[in-house]
């Protein structure tokens, strides 16, 4: 029986050589970018980092994004509603909210959007031509009670070539360079990133060329420096440790290449090789469609891990199988037909809830994987600070340790959910995007080290109150030997009830410094003499063990 061809070849794979790659008819890309945001006043629980956002008004680029969800049924939409009910009511409830009359109220979700931004113009290594890419959206989500932020830009082109489809995935979202080439480039990176604003103005450019800002950056304060376009996109949110003007700090929070999601739209699926699937899934530099980026062993289970082919079967005649859905984690990717229409239909089709719904999934993923980050950071800062001969470092590490334990069960309660939908694509897709993000593991990861914290506070208070009864202890056997002795022995020694107030108040006061001068002594030695009252109540001990447990009170201990 002859070799069934496999399914990333499709049917028309034979004719490739002649026909050679498809053309990319719609192609768009999301970049997510989370960053860590760093307390503005320390202590506080809750630091609502966006209102600075909103105290900047008319001056500020940023705007936020008014709700979509009104009151207005005219404004209210279709795709607004399929959207909605995609999600079950506690997701729904963590995205849009609820009413204004009682329940869940408004969402924890603010999120803030800037225009001025229109166009992106990125040149590619070995290309002197410039390509002009769409930006549809720049928005900043934030999100209450976590300290992350998440920028979002979505780019987009009509028409392009498959391989320059793959070198804008490839290249465009990177914080920073890796390396630099012998020609002086950043390496991986895009030639020349520009923002153009809509009166075709350049608002900033990319600097990865600058090797010299990046190494002194590092060298100075130990974490990577951002290229200059993406401290502009950010902007007034300005980068920890840096010079500039800001009255909020971020600081990165995962690899420099950031988390993205694609969508590419083709003249002809069909003549997709299994290169280009395993390039266009795991995002890799563009190459022979022939051959495979990584060796056949590596990519031998590449369909079962990667690929959700729910609506993608080759061998049958249906329209709609032509739909495959990659993920690997870090990056999100639609491919289908772009002469089927419900394919690229942007309000009920697949483009439509690639820019929704399915962005949605992938904002909820990435969210979670930030915020155990951001937790876990938050318990190296703590412990990093503990200084246990230094009582005020203890009490810090207290009060910072009691916080994030609290905030942890508040991400828990209100944020951490594994199942987002009952439709099972939606549903299928999130299972896939938390699975390769590791997210299950992160959060048993965190609540693990939280709950050492814990228990190592909740231990050190119980020996402290431990060792505060063996004082107190001390002191009250003690002074109740001595109270029996001036009580019995004193009675009317000083016969002093009928002598003015001012002797009387004498009397109490020269009383009263060598009763107090007396207790604090006890309570100094009282670690001692506990150990001398254990030792006094042991039937086993000798009379000149005994002794020389009572002497060691006052031995000088050696550090």
């Amino acid at each position: 029986m002859p070799e069934q061809p496999h399914p990333g070849l499709g049917s028309a794979a034979e004719d490739t050589d002649t026909q050679g790659p498809p053309l990319v008819k719609d192609f768009r890309q999301i970049v997510l970018w989370p960053v860590q945001l760093m307390p503005r006043q320390e202590g506080a629980q809750i630091q609502k980092h966006w209102e600075l956002l909103e105290r900047a008004g008319i001056d500020s680029v940023w705007k936020e994004v008014a709700d979509e969800f009104t009151a207005d049924a005219t404004q209210f939409s279709e795709r607004h509603y399929r959207e909605f009910v995609t999600f079950l009511p506690y997701v729904q409830r963590f995205l849009y909210g609820e009413g204004d009359v009682g329940g869940y109220g408004h969402s924890p979700i603010r999120v803030f959007r800037r225009t001025d931004v229109a166009q992106a113009r990125i040149t590619f290594p070995g290309d002197p031509e410039p390509m002009l890419f769409g930006v549809a959206h720049v928005d900043l989500y934030f999100f209450y009670d976590i300290d992350v932020a998440i920028l979002a830009i979505e780019i987009f082109a009509k028409d392009i070539t498959l391989s320059r489809a793959l070198d804008t995935m490839y290249r465009f979202g990177r914080a920073y360079p890796t390396h630099w080439e012998p020609s002086g480039r950043g390496g991986h990176c895009a030639e020349r990133v520009e923002w153009i604003s809509r009166e075709g103005r350049v608002l900033a450019v990319s600097d990865y060329e600058r090797r010299e800002r990046y190494l002194s950056f590092v060298c100075q304060h130990r974490v990577p420096c951002v290229a200059y376009h993406w401290e502009y996109l950010l902007w007034p949110l300005v980068l920890y440790h840096s010079d500039q003007p800001g009255a909020v700090h971020y600081r990165e929070i995962e690899y420099q290449r950031m988390p993205l999601m694609s969508y590419l739209a083709l003249d002809d699926v069909t003549r997709l090789t299994r290169g280009d699937w395993v390039r266009l899934g795991m995002v890799t530099r563009p190459g022979d469609s022939e051959t495979l980026p990584y060796s056949g062993r590596f990519l031998q289970d590449f369909e079962y891990r990667y690929c959700y082919d729910r609506y993608w079967d080759q061998t049958l005649p249906h329209d709609w199988m032509n739909t495959r859905f990659i993920c690997n984690g870090h990056a999100f990717t639609v491919v289908g037909s772009a002469g089927e229409p419900f394919f690229t239909d942007a309000e009920s089709g697949i483009l439509g809830q690639f820019r929704h719904q399915f962005f949605l999934l992938g904002l909820i993923a990435h969210f979670h994987k930030a915020s155990l980050l951001m937790l876990s950071d938050r318990l190296v800062v703590a412990i990093s600070r503990l200084d246990i001969r230094q009582p005020e470092t203890i009490r810090v590490f207290k009060r910072s340790i009691r916080q994030t334990m609290e905030i942890f069960l508040r991400f828990t309660h209100r944020y951490w959910f594994h199942t987002v939908s009952d439709q099972a694509q939606a549903q299928d897709l999130f299972t896939l995007w938390s699975h390769h993000l590791k997210t299950d593991a992160l959060y048993e990861e965190a609540r693990a080290e939280i709950q050492d914290m814990t228990h190592y506070l909740d231990s050190d208070q119980v020996r402290r109150q431990a060792e505060t009864v063996v004082r107190l202890t001390v002191v009250t056997v003690l002074g109740l030997v001595v109270n029996i002795a001036t009580g019995y022995f004193g009675m009317n020694l000083i016969a002093a009830a009928d002598n003015p107030l001012p002797t009387k108040i004498a009397y109490f006061v020269l009383a009263l410094i060598p009763s107090l001068a007396f207790i604090l002594y006890i309570v100094a030695k009282s670690k001692g003499l506990s150990d001398f009252l254990d030792a006094m109540s042991d039937e086993r001990l000798r009379s000149r063990d005994k002794l020389g447990v009572l002497l060691s009170v006052w031995k000088r201990k050696r550090v």
